[in-house]
């Protein structure tokens, strides 16, 4: 065992000394110590259920054999985030997540870990750690909240406040009914309720076979959820008998059945953000490519919010990931999971309950999966759209730019009725170094569709959307403004081109054009000039390589 290190052998007296202050017995001291790494925190509604999730991880450490260890992890809200200088933190604090839990976890030599996490960027950091440390990990996501209601329709964050905005801004809902809204959307704990980015990767940790089968659909308020906790601490006392550490789990195949689950669900294109980087500390790499490649073969099969009607509620009681990799099975690897049971044994017990929900492969939402990735003289390296929240009317998309240098001033033109049909909104130098920290553009996308304008004007960036965002939306535009990518040559009135089926996006200006731009471009200043993001944006990758760290 790993612990070996702090608790046996005579030099390691004052380590023992300190290990019995915390309390420990010592007939614990020859179990397997296990690090229980917590994301709890009370201001994110998908953390605050996580003190009784704790508990039952511990009881199962114990039932199991082991001994548990609870440490803190940071968390941001997205929503909490959005829209302000806070959201310049929240990609930048999935490296800040990975470090931090590689540290504390090879600072005490722990045996195995249990990582309790749930929201956007906090996730995919601590598979990343996972990834590095390769030792046995099992990873419980605290799942997804309820739906709202609100005199008799369901509710979620992303359609019902976010876009409410553009709504009240446009006249057609007023101060009662807006606050309704605010204090029905979100009932109580868990993550947002559609298929969001902490609940896509959710579901590409269960897909990844790093989490028990039905822990990303089973609802945080749940029985099923303290159940999994618990059989999850149970369950990482074997994965350490057995030497079953997470790079023995995460392999390439893995990777790539992850993703076809994603994009059969129609998920975040975030993931082209966090797969990538999961996979580099697991040592694979996994070429953004590979999106596009799979997304071809791979049919659309849950309509899920924000593009769609589903909710997580509903692919839960559908029969969860489970069911959907039932559908998928022919296209998938046969791979080992943290539960034991190879990725065809799930499938096969697996009953998919409601056809609607989670279609049959010959008769899908859409014939290629969630995720495109365009290319083109305005993105060399590479831009993602969510193409089934797209409308078919504006899979091609031509029109005039209305370029911005941040959020702030498209979302301005955005609410002053600036921004008309046949528009392409251009928010940029709001990329991984640009921003710094490629804030979501969901304000902006989500103001667009509440003033009714979602499928008459498209909006690019160098920056990223929420799971939330719908429409023509390309972000990841890369090389983003900063590093003098051409989004950064852009100026208003340049038509660009649109063309998700052909996986293109361009600006109709010839190569000499572009040449003669870039000779008299300077970038903008830097928004921040001091501490982790100015020292994050001198170190972090394209997003078109996953935003990683080099």
């Amino acid at each position: 065992m790993r612990s070996k290190a702090i608790k046996e052998g005579l030099e390691r007296a004052p380590h023992r000394a300190l290990l019995y202050a915390t309390g420990i017995c010592k007939t614990e001291m020859k179990k397997p110590f296990i690090g229980v790494a917590s994301s709890f925190t009370d201001i994110i509604p998908g953390h605050i259920g996580m003190r009784d999730l704790e508990r039952f991880i511990e009881k199962g450490i114990h039932t199991g054999g082991g001994y548990p260890f609870i440490f803190g992890i940071p968390g941001i809200c997205d929503g909490i985030a959005m829209g302000h200088k806070g959201m310049h933190y929240s990609l930048p604090s999935r490296e800040l997540i990975a470090d931090m839990v590689e540290s504390i976890t090879q600072a005490h030599q722990f045996d195995g870990l249990v990582l309790l996490t749930n929201c956007d960027k906090i996730t995919p950091g601590m598979l990343m750690a996972a990834g590095r440390l390769d030792i046995p990990v099992i990873v419980v996501t605290a799942g997804p909240m309820l739906s709202g209601h609100l005199r008799g329709k369901r509710l979620s964050l992303v359609n019902d406040t976010f876009e409410a905005v553009g709504k009240y801004k446009k006249g057609l809902i007023k101060d009662k009914e807006l606050e309704s809204l605010e204090m029905c959307a979100c009932p109580g704990a868990g993550s947002c309720q559609g298929m969001y980015t902490a609940n896509t990767m959710a579901c590409v940790t269960e897909a990844l076979g790093m989490s028990l089968p039905r822990c990303a659909t089973a609802l945080a308020v749940s029985a099923d959820k303290k159940r999994i906790a618990f059989e999850s601490g149970v369950r990482i006392i074997e994965l350490i008998k057995r030497k079953i550490t997470s790079r023995k789990i995460m392999t390439k195949e893995a990777f790539e059945n992850a993703i076809m689950v994603d994009l059969a669900l129609g998920g975040s294109t975030n993931t082209a953000l966090h797969i990538p980087a999961i996979a580099h500390d697991a040592g694979i790499e996994l070429p953004l490519e590979t999106f596009d490649i799979l997304s071809k073969r791979t049919p659309h099969l849950a309509n899920m919010l924000p593009g769609g009607t589903h909710y997580l509620e509903d692919l839960d009681w559908a029969g969860g990931i489970p069911a959907l990799m039932k559908r998928l099975k022919r296209k998938l690897y046969n791979n080992i999971t943290v539960s034991g049971k190879k990725t065809y044994e799930i499938a096969d017990s697996a009953e998919i309950v409601d056809e609607n929900v989670i279609r049959p492969l010959e008769d899908p939402y859409h014939k290629e999966g969630g995720i495109a990735i365009l290319r083109g003289n305005l993105a060399p390296d590479g831009a993602v759209v969510k193409q089934t929240a797209v409308s078919q009317d504006t899979m091609i998309f031509k029109g005039s730019a209305k370029v911005y240098n941040s959020e702030e001033s498209g979302m301005k033109a955005i609410m002053n009725g600036e921004i008309k049909p046949g528009d392409v909104v251009v928010i940029r130098y709001e990329g991984p170094k640009g921003g710094p920290g490629m804030r979501e553009m969901l304000s902006p996308t989500a103001a667009i569709a509440g003033m009714g304008l979602s499928d008459s004007v498209a909006l690019i960036t160098d920056g990223r959307f929420s799971g939330g965002t719908r429409g023509p939306c390309i972000g990841h535009i890369s090389p983003e403004a900063m590093e003098g990518g051409t989004i950064g040559l852009l100026k208003d009135g340049d038509r660009i081109i649109i063309d998700i089926p052909n996986r293109k996006i361009d600006v109709m200006l010839t190569d000499e054009e572009l040449n003669e731009r870039k000779k008299n471009w300077k970038p903008v200043k830097p928004k921040i000039t001091k501490g982790y993001l100015a020292r994050y944006a001198k170190l972090v990758s394209s997003a078109g390589s996953g935003a990683i760290m080099r």
